[in-house]
This record gives C-alpha cells, sequence and structure tokens, in this order.
C-alpha cells in the first residue's frame, strides 16, 4: 500500500484563465516558481501532452538545481498531470541531490477550479514507482514540501496582485 500522498491549496483572488496562464507560460513561471530567496534561472516549455517544463532554480548560494515535468494530461483550464524529476541541464533525470532515497520519479496533478472569489489551486503529489524506503523518504518530507510550496504560492499570490 502506498503512503498518502502530498497536498496543498491555495485559494486565490483571480480568475482561473488567469491563473492558468501564470502556470501555463514560462515567462510568468519565471516571475514565481521558485521559494523565496530562490529565482528561477532557466525555463524551456514545450506545453502539450507529451511536452516538457526543463528548469532551473538558483540557489542563494548559487547553485543551481534543475528539475524536469513531463506533461502527461492537460485539460485547459481545469488540470495538469505532469511527471516531476530533478535532471540535469540537458533534461536527463537524476537524483535528488541532497537525498538519494528521494523517489526518481513524482506524480503531480495541479487543479484549478472557478469560485466566486477566484480560483481554487490545488497540488497533489506522489512517488511513482518507488520503492519501500522511497516512499517512505516522501512521506517523511511532508512538513518540508508544505514550507517550500506554501513559499511558492505566496510567491504565485504576489505576482498574480500585478495584474
Amino acid at each position: 500500500m502506498n503512503p498518502p500522498g502530498f497536498f496543498i491549496s491555495r485559494p486565490l483572488r483571480a480568475p482561473r484563465p488567469l491563473v492558468w496562464d501564470m502556470y501555463t507560460q514560462a515567462e510568468h513561471l519565471r516571475h514565481w516558481f521558485a521559494p523565496k530567496g530562490v529565482t528561477l534561472a532557466n525555463g524551456t516549455m514545450d506545453f502539450r501532452e507529451g511536452g516538457t517544463f526543463l528548469y532551473s532554480q538558483e540557489l542563494a548560494n548559487g547553485d543551481a538545481l534543475w528539475g524536469l515535468w513531463q506533461f502527461q494530461v492537460i485539460q485547459k483550464p481545469e488540470k495538469i498531470t505532469l511527471l516531476q524529476h530533478f535532471s540535469d541541464p540537458q533534461g536527463g533525470v537524476t537524483r535528488n541531490p541532497w537525498n538519494s532515497s528521494w523517489p526518481l520519479q513524482t506524480l503531480s496533478t495541479t487543479t484549478f477550479t472557478a469560485q466566486s472569489a477566484g480560483t481554487l489551486l490545488s497540488i497533489s503529489w506522489q512517488p511513482m514507482q518507488a520503492s519501500a524506503a522511497e516512499q517512505a523518504v516522501f512521506a517523511e518530507g511532508h512538513a518540508s514540501m508544505s514550507q517550500g510550496w506554501g513559499s511558492v504560492l505566496d510567491r504565485l499570490e504576489e505576482y498574480l496582485s500585478l495584474f
């Protein structure tokens, strides 16, 4: 049995089409898709089912952390399902540089639910094809994921306020 996945949601005071654009266009992601103190330094997106988003986040110490999204399902403007990996600059899948027991592949589903005051953005995340040890490491990381994603969503809220 798989351990519970990670889940976070945030009500945003912005219409769903705008939130969708902020989440699906590299020129917008570069303004907010990183925790505070981290910069999205690179981002190349091919936004289609089967396409990818290859990006790097530049840490305060100058190190770059590369990531790769592989889009599985795109249902505009409601849902995106993707495989998420750590990566090298060429888009090759790599292990987490801080924890080699982190799952090599995770599945992320983001939903965009229209509400009277804006949009509810919800993210669910779970390990894929992971060993029991990798699943345990993922489960143990939920608090850290909450902190990181919370900071990223704070930045999204700030960026949305400009529109």
